[in-house]
């Protein structure tokens, strides 16, 4: 980023911090950022905190709410026009009627919560209110923020090299034959310049699918390009490019350099101006749990992809200064996902390996002033515990409604049955997990349906249960209802 580019958007950002301070003198608000890599339940996680929040359920990890100070909670308008809504009304549907999970986030969206609520008693004491915005975006988008501080050839020498590691370069075969054909120093041609990024994207869509659940390698937005599908902006890919070679001016190099430039221009620094920058409280979500069956190799990736994340937030405590002209997320909560999976026995152990996970960066995170937590949660619980007998032992097991075509052994799920499942056990100590104690496919976590919820007398349906999802709202936003 050039100085004068850096020193305009820093300008904008502080009339839009201007703006959103002055603002919060006469409501105060706080913009909540819900991420995570693909699979991990964002949509699922912000749906049930809508729900919750809006049905005055009693959250007892959740002060505020156990003291039975939250008021009232409702939706309202939200104040980014140009951002759109999250589709709540429509994600329960999906989770109390059909009973099946919402679509993925492929784009970034925006629901407003406004929160009334009795400060506790001293003297501030009284009635009291806070605008909740929530931001929903793909964590995919925001690993693309490293690539603001990366020059293209390094990006290119940094992706291949990982493409040509062991556990990727089956997935990659087809995009190395393309690259063997492709010559940087040649004449940049539009349709050699589709070809390279098409096969690119193809080698991206095989890390997506694989059963790690990780794929961690930028650009986020081409598998998810919206509007901006076939532009030039997208149409790029990593050259072999040796150490030092200089790109040529009107060579194919200079082509994939200048689009590379024209991503970070039009895509990634208006994500990181217009949404990003602007977050104060921020949850990663994470499927710990498919990392775990998938290996070491899997939660290696998992690790290093955590640690991008947090180099990614501008951390800290903010200050009336730091909120004018450089904004910060001053608590990130890490969350593993899908605890319904496992026995609550194992819930504790969960937590502690997602713990050791990001253990490396968080202290750099809290040195910064920031606080960084880890939760192991449901936000919609689709199972109950049981036993089951195998053999002369009794095994904690999870009882659901695995989803059709579900496969546990041989046994095949036709989506209304219910089925006792014992998924395995996580080992007490955290560390065994990244050495090897536990081969890849040990587990059993089929994908369960969403519960059926039982309706009263007055046709009211029940709360959708959850697990720790209080926790994580205490850690999140308790001290904003002190």
């Amino acid at each position: 980023m050039s100085v004068i580019t850096d020193l305009a958007s820093r300008a904008g950002s502080a009339a839009q911090s201007l703006w959103e301070v002055s603002g919060q003198l006469i409501q105060p608000s706080l913009r909540l950022g819900v991420t995570g890599l693909a699979r991990s339940g964002k949509t699922v996680f912000t749906t049930a905190l809508v729900h919750h929040l809006t049905r005055g359920t009693n959250l007892p990890a959740f002060r505020a709410s156990a003291e039975g100070r939250i008021r009232r909670a409702h939706l309202a308008h939200q104040p980014d026009d140009a951002v759109p809504r999250f589709p709540y009304e429509e994600h329960m549907a999906a989770l109390t009627e059909s009973r099946r999970w919402p679509q993925s986030t492929n784009r970034t969206s925006e629901l407003r919560v406004d929160v009334e609520y009795e400060r506790k008693s001293g003297w501030r004491t009284g009635p009291a209110s806070l605008a909740l915005d929530i931001v929903d975006y793909p964590g995919e988008w925001l690993l693309d923020l490293a690539l603001l501080d990366a020059g293209y050839a390094e990006w290119s020498r940094q992706t291949i090299e990982a493409s040509r590691k062991r556990d990727r370069i089956a997935a990659a075969g087809r995009w190395h034959e393309t690259l063997k054909t492709l010559d940087p120093a040649g004449a940049s041609d539009e349709m050699l310049a589709s070809r390279a990024s098409e096969a690119f994207k193809d080698y991206l869509t095989v890390l997506r699918a694989d059963s790690e659940a990780v794929a961690t390698t930028p650009p986020g937005r081409f598998l998810m390009p919206g509007d901006l599908a076939g532009s030039p902006a997208l149409t790029f890919a990593p050259l072999d490019l040796a150490e030092g070679q200089p790109i040529a001016p009107g060579s194919f190099a200079a082509l994939m350099e200048r689009r590379f430039e024209a991503y970070k221009t039009h895509v990634v620094r208006p994500f990181f101006r217009d949404h990003f920058q602007r977050i104060d409280r921020q949850i990663v979500l994470v499927d710990v749990l498919a990392a775990i069956d998938a290996g070491p190799v899997a939660l290696a990736e998992l690790e290093e992809a955590l640690d991008q994340v947090l180099m990614a937030f501008r951390i800290g405590r903010n200050t009336l200064l730091s909120r004018l002209f450089s904004p910060r997320a001053d608590r990130v909560l890490f969350a593993a996902t899908k605890a319904d999976h496992i026995h609550h026995t194992d819930h504790d152990r969960l937590d502690a390996i997602l713990r050791l996970l990001v253990n490396r960066a968080s202290r750099r995170t809290e040195a910064a002033g920031a606080r960084v937590g880890t939760v192991a949660l449901a936000s919609v619980r689709a199972t109950r515990e049981t036993t089951i007998r195998e053999g002369r032992e009794t095994l904690r097991a999870v009882a659901g409604i695995p989803e059709a075509g579900e496969r546990v052994g041989d046994e095949i799920f036709d989506g209304e049955a219910e089925a006792a499942i014992f998924p395995g056990e996580l080992p007490e100590t955290p560390e065994a997990v990244f050495q090897g104690a536990i081969p890849p496919g040990s587990f059993r976590f089929p994908r369960f349906r969403p519960p059926k919820l039982p309706v009263d007398a007055a046709g009211r349906m029940a709360r959708m249960p959850h697990i720790r999802l209080d926790r994580a709202l205490e850690f999140l936003l308790g001290d904003r209802f002190a």
